[in-house]
């Protein structure tokens, strides 16, 4: 076997391949998978020889010996075939084997080593074959770009020749309303051609004129044909730049087939390729993922020769419509040339018109004459009527400016008013009432259904009544201030702007606002501080306060504000600027009946009322109490209800105390400022509370109803007034019971859902209204006044 081998001529590379090419496909995949399982077992040959001491000769006949499929399954299926005894015999045969795998693993690796150039050259060449395209690719960009330009030269060509075709269009237009005139002016010169004869010899006259205008005429007919000749001039260009594009045409068409030649060729390389990496596939696994990426590059160059054909064919169709675009402007240019032969026939006509203008020019001289005498009359009544305009002028700007004093008298008889009206109010103790409604919202389920709320128009009750509809029957209500729905909040605070003064002179002063739960009291008080044309009556009466706390420094006076901030939420006093409690334990507490700080409200001799253990913060800064306010507003306890999806569910009291010293004269002043939101009032069955909102709902209803219980006893003067019934009333009593200036917002929806809510409020707001609760007292006292009193 070994003799056999070693005697066999050796065979060519080529030999071999078109050896396998005999082979059929699914044969050959066989031999691959037999051939990759031989592999392995040719490596471990491999591997073993190291340590061996290698043949020469074996090495030379290694480069001239190569092996086909059936000799590689020969040598590898080849055994021993000594005697079982004979191991010299065994030796010798295993050590040829050994010898002959040996030629044949080292075959294999110069095999590898050939296909590694093979991939090499193939690399470079799609490197090449690459570099090729890209150049293809840049000059037809160049070609394209250049077709542009062609293209927008034209069409600028073709904007400027619709410009004059309009102007073209426009003298034609002036002719004809000319011919037009002077058709009409022919008929009435018929008219009076009787009349003409005793005038002859101005005729003459005219008529040398009018033989004048014919020369003119026929000067402009003469360039008229200029222009003409100019016009075929330029349509002699246009055709010569037509000739040019469709030269640039034919050297694109030359370029393509040029391309198209080039992309054969790559088709035919990459074919080639595709044969080689077929053949170099049934040798090793790693030529196979070769042959794959080679062939996917191949892909990927076929995607962009098509991109390249697709932009091949987009300049055609663009060239295709540049010509048709070409054949638009020489039909419109045949138009131009028609309608200039319809221009010269026109002035032909023209010509014979020109014999009517002598009796045309003497109907004109008449008409003149007649004008003249009708201007000389319009110019005299046009300087009667300019006389009598001057005369309606000065008495309208008399009747605006006695307008704008009475507009002026207006203003101060109503500040006096509201003046008068607060004094009478003080001096009666009554407890001031607003009613404020708010806009309907998208919400709003009565939103197409009729209004609920008038405003009657009475001078009397303009600005101060409100009436409220329900079920057809109409409830009228006055207050001291009605502000609808169209009123901002900036209006809102002006009304109480000098209330809020009063504080800094030394007045206790309670601001609180009542109503249903969505009816806008929260809006009323807070607003949207970061909007500063929404700001509630918080932060604008802080911001008011400061103001005119620095104005007065000019005067001598110092003031200190202190600020505190709590709120009544099931019957529990809850801190809003304390900083060492969570929110949610204290909720549990309170709503489990324990709690972890008790707060104790008491009222001294002075009418001040103290809270025990409260946070109090020292302010000098708007900026410090809109950070207090940002964090109270986030401690503040709210919930979900049918009736709003942030509803308040307790009171919120913000009390600022102030003591101002006039060092000068040595005066001082203590006032205090409630601002109070209320939690709203509502049904249990149009809010579906349940579970801990159940809860707040009932508490919230029991301390209004305290509250009302309070107003009904002073109402009718009442030796008992159960202000203990309640948290929320027992604070307020220094507000309620006297010695303060105190003032009520209700404010109502005008959701006809809500007209009973409504009326409720207003009803109780009116009974508010009626009460009298004393003069209230300033709050002063003068250092020096005091040394001699207790001197004395």
């Amino acid at each position: 076997m070994a003799s056999r081998n070693q005697n066999r001529p050796p065979r060519s590379p080529n030999a071999k391949k078109e050896g396998l090419g005999g082979i059929p496909f699914d044969k050959r995949r066989k031999v691959e998978t037999q051939g990759t399982g031989r592999r392995q077992a040719f490596s471990a040959v491999n591997k073993q020889d190291v340590t061996m001491n290698s043949d020469v000769g074996s090495i030379e006949e290694c480069g001239k010996v190569e092996f086909t499929k059936d000799e590689v399954l020969a040598l590898l299926s080849e055994r021993a075939k000594a005697g079982k005894f004979d191991t010299k015999a065994k030796i010798e045969q295993m050590t040829d084997i050994i010898k002959r795998l040996k030629i044949c693993v080292k075959w294999f690796q110069q095999a590898d080593e050939t296909h590694v150039q093979e991939k090499e050259s193939l690399r470079v060449s799609l490197e090449s074959a690459e570099q090729k395209y890209n150049h293809k690719e840049l000059e037809a960009r160049t070609k394209e770009e250049e077709l542009h330009a062609t293209i927008s030269n034209l069409k600028e060509n073709v904007v400027s020749l619709h410009e004059k075709l309009a102007k073209e269009e426009s003298c034609k237009q002036d002719a004809i309303e000319c011919h037009r005139r002077e058709k009409e002016s022919r008929v009435a010169a018929e008219k009076v051609q009787a009349s003409l004869g005793e005038e002859l010899y101005k005729v003459k006259e005219e008529k040398m004129a009018a033989k004048q205008k014919v020369t003119s005429l026929e000067d402009m007919y003469k360039r008229l044909q200029e222009y003409n000749t100019s016009l075929q001039q330029y349509n002699s260009k246009l055709q010569t730049d037509l000739e040019t594009v469709r030269a640039a045409l034919t050297r694109a068409e030359k370029e393509k087939s040029s391309i198209l030649e080039n992309l054969s060729t790559l088709r035919g390389h990459s074919k080639s390729l595709q044969d080689q990496l077929a053949s170099s596939r049934v040798l090793q696994d790693d030529a196979i993922k070769q042959k794959d990426s080679l062939l996917l590059e191949v892909t990927n160059l076929r995607n962009e020769l098509q991109q390249v054909r697709d932009d091949r064919d987009r300049q055609v169709v663009q060239s295709q419509k540049l010509a048709e675009e070409i054949g638009k402007y020489q039909e419109n240019v045949g138009k131009s040339s028609q309608e200039l032969d319809i221009l010269i026939a026109k002035s032909g006509s023209l010509e014979e018109t020109c014999s009517l203008q002598k009796e045309r020019i003497n109907m004109l001289e008449q008409q003149l004459a007649i004008a003249s005498e009708r201007q000389k009359m319009a110019d005299a009544s046009v300087s009667l009527t300019r006389t009598e305009f001057e005369e309606q002028k000065h008495l309208l700007c008399e009747l605006q400016d006695r307008l704008a004093d009475m507009e002026h008298q207006l203003c101060e008889a109503e500040l006096l008013r509201k003046k008068l009206h607060n004094t009478i109010l003080e001096l009666k103790g009554n407890i001031r009432v607003f009613c404020r409604v708010r806009p309907l919202l998208p919400d709003d389920g009565g939103r197409h259904e009729a209004t609920v709320i008038a405003y009657p128009t009475s001078t009397e009750a303009r600005g101060r009544g409100v009436d409220l509809v329900q079920s057809g029957n109409k409830h009228p209500f006055t207050f001291d201030k009605v502000f609808n729905h169209e009123a901002s909040q900036e209006e809102v605070f002006f009304e109480i702007s000098q209330l809020v003064q009063s504080a800094l002179d030394g007045y206790k002063v309670c601001i609180f606002a009542y109503g249903q739960t969505g009816s806008g009291k929260t809006y009323t008080m807070m607003g949207r501080p970061e909007t500063p044309e929404q700001k509630g009556l918080i932060p604008r009466s802080l911001e008011q306060i400061f103001q005119a706390s620095q104005s007065l420094g000019a005067q001598g006076w110092k003031y200190k504000m202190q600020v505190s901030m709590l709120e009544i939420y099931n019957e529990t006093i809850r801190d809003l600027l304390s900083t060492n409690r969570t929110t949610s334990m204290e909720l549990v507490r309170a709503d489990s009946g324990t709690s972890g700080k008790q707060y104790t409200i008491t009222h001294d001799v002075n009418g001040h009322t103290h809270v025990s253990d409260l946070t109090i913060f020292d302010v000098c800064s708007i900026g410090k109490i809109s950070s207090l306010l940002q964090q109270a507003a986030q401690s503040r306890s709210v919930g979900k209800t049918q009736m709003n999806e942030q509803s308040s569910r307790s009171h919120f009291v913000f009390t600022m105390r102030i003591s101002g010293v006039n060092e000068s004269t040595e005066q001082q002043v203590q006032g205090v400022l409630n601002l109070i939101d209320l939690a709203g009032s509502e049904r249990l069955s149009k809010s579906g509370a349940t579970g801990d909102r159940l809860k707040e709902t009932q508490a919230i209803n029991k301390s209004l109803s305290a509250l009302s219980d309070v107003i009904f006893a002073l109402a009718k003067k009442e030796d008992h007034v159960p202000f203990r019934n309640s948290k929320l009333t027992y604070l307020l009593q220094p507000c309620l019971g006297g010695d303060s200036k105190t003032l009520m917002f209700v404010n109502i929806s005008p959701d006809p859902s809500s007209a009973g809510e409504s009326l409720c409020s207003l009803r109780f707001a009116a009974r508010v209204n009626a009460c009298e609760i004393g003069i209230p007292r300033r709050q002063t006292s003068t250092k020096l006044l005091d040394s001699r009193l207790s001197y004395g």
